[in-house]
C-alpha cells in the first residue's frame, strides 16, 4: 500500500474514538465478507493488518495510514451503530464481542505480554517477507488462536463453510480479528467505553460528520 498523505482530522477524543471504533467494526465487516464470499476489499485488508504491526506508530494518524477512508468500511458501520443506517446484526455482534474480548485481553497481564512478545517477533517477518505475506498472515492467525481463541468468550464465524475451510481461510479471518482486537485497545487508550456508546451517541453522529 503507497503511502498516503496525512489528511487532517478533528484533533479531538471523540475524533480518535471513533476512528479507533471504525477499526474495530471494519475489522467486523471484514471478517463477514470474508466468511461469506472469500475476498476482501484489499485498501480496508492492508490497513487493518498494517495497523496490527505497528504497535510503535508515529502518531495516532500513522496506525491508519494517516486517511479516515482507509477505515471507510468501518466509518460506514458506526453510521449504523449511532442508529442512521440499517444495521448488519452479524457484523455488530462481531463488533461488540471483540470490545468484549479486549476488556478480557486486558485484565491478563500474562496474554498481554505474551501477545506483545509474539507481534515483535511477527514484525521481523514483516520486514522481510511485506506485512500481508500469507506467512505473515499465518503467524497474526496463530497469535489469535493461542491467545485470544484459549477465552471463554468467543467468536463464532458465520459463513459458506467450504470457503472457511479452504486455504489460509482460518489464518486470514483470525488475523483480521486481531486487528479489531488492536483497534479496541486503541479505542479504551483514547477513552472509549461502551456506555458511552449509548450516553454520547450525539457526540459520535457529529465527529462522523465531520469526518465525511
Amino acid at each position: 500500500m503507497t503511502a498516503t498523505p496525512i489528511h487532517r482530522i478533528p484533533d479531538s477524543p471523540t475524533a480518535r474514538q471513533a476512528l479507533a471504533l471504525a477499526g474495530v467494526f471494519q475489522s467486523a465487516s471484514l471478517v463477514d465478507e470474508l466468511a461469506r464470499t472469500g475476498q476482501v476489499e484489499p485498501r480496508a485488508w492492508e490497513t487493518l493488518i498494517r495497523a496490527t504491526l505497528d504497535t510503535n506508530p508515529d502518531s495516532f494518524e500513522a496506525i491508519y495510514g494517516g486517511h479516515p477512508n482507509n477505515l471507510r468500511r468501518g466509518l460506514d458501520v458506526l453510521e449504523a451503530v449511532v442508529g442512521r443506517k440499517q444495521s448488519n446484526p452479524v457484523v455488530l455482534r462481531y463488533g461488540f464481542t471483540l470490545l468484549l474480548l479486549m476488556n478480557k485481553l486486558r485484565q491478563d497481564d500474562e496474554m498481554m505480554a505474551g501477545l506483545g512478545q509474539r507481534l515483535t517477533r511477527i514484525q521481523g517477518q514483516a520486514e522481510h517477507f511485506g506485512a500481508t505475506h500469507e506467512n505473515v498472515i499465518a503467524s497474526l492467525g496463530e497469535a489469535y488462536q493461542e491467545t485470544l481463541s484459549t477465552l471463554k468468550t468467543r467468536i463464532v464465524v458465520q459463513g459458506d463453510p467450504s470457503l472457511l475451510q479452504s486455504r489460509m481461510m482460518p489464518e486470514r479471518v483470525r488475523a483480521i480479528l486481531l486487528a479489531g482486537i488492536r483497534f479496541a485497545l486503541l479505542w479504551h487508550q483514547q477513552g472509549g467505553r461502551r456506555w458511552k456508546l449509548v450516553f454520547q451517541r450525539g457526540a459520535l453522529k457529529n465527529t462522523l460528520d465531520q469526518l465525511g
